[in-house]
């Protein structure tokens, strides 16, 4: 085999890791959101697998950024054409956009607490339907209910009822 050809398998099989690694990284972080969906059946073992990829893909992605960016390197000072070192770069910034995304909670993106929640009068609550299940308390003679309809996907609100601060969750 000559060098040329030793040369160019080698720009291919880094070229494939480096496909296989950003495959991988955008996986091990988007697979979990999707296992976890609001209101759809989930299994235990799909849950175990979603958090135990979430606990690692900080590590993981870091470690899978750190190789790509060895690769991009390396194809980057092998690549003379401008639409290859393009290529590089388009590859890689699903990796780097992975390893960000790993380190932060888009489990609260999904179930973010409204940020400016309304309260209205039982009387006046013309949105709760009478088929709807609320979540009721009462503290002093004062009263307060929260259509889980409403909640699902925010899961908490914060309320003061019968002068005492509360926290309901769902």
């Amino acid at each position: 085999m000559t060098n040329s050809n030793s040369s160019s398998l080698s720009r291919k099989l880094a070229w494939l890791v480096l496909v296989v690694i950003a495959g991988a990284t955008l996986a091990v972080v988007l697979l979990p959101a999707w296992i976890i969906q609001p209101f759809s059946p989930q299994t235990q073992r799909g849950l175990e697998l979603s958090y135990a990829m979430r606990r690692w893909s900080p590590v993981l992605t870091l470690i899978a950024a750190t190789a790509a960016l060895i690769l991009v390197v390396w194809l980057w000072r092998n690549s003379r054409r401008w639409w290859r070192k393009a290529l590089l770069i388009i590859v890689l910034l699903p990796v780097l956009a992975a390893t960000w995304l790993a380190r932060q909670n888009h489990f609260e993106w999904m179930f973010n607490p409204l940020p400016n929640p309304a309260y209205a009068k039982a009387s006046e609550a013309g949105f709760v339907e009478d088929s709807d299940i609320v979540m009721a308390i009462e503290l002093r003679e004062e009263a307060a209910a929260y259509p889980i309809r409403l909640m699902a996907y925010h899961h908490v609100v914060q309320d003061v009822v019968g002068g005492t601060p509360v926290v309901a969750t769902y």
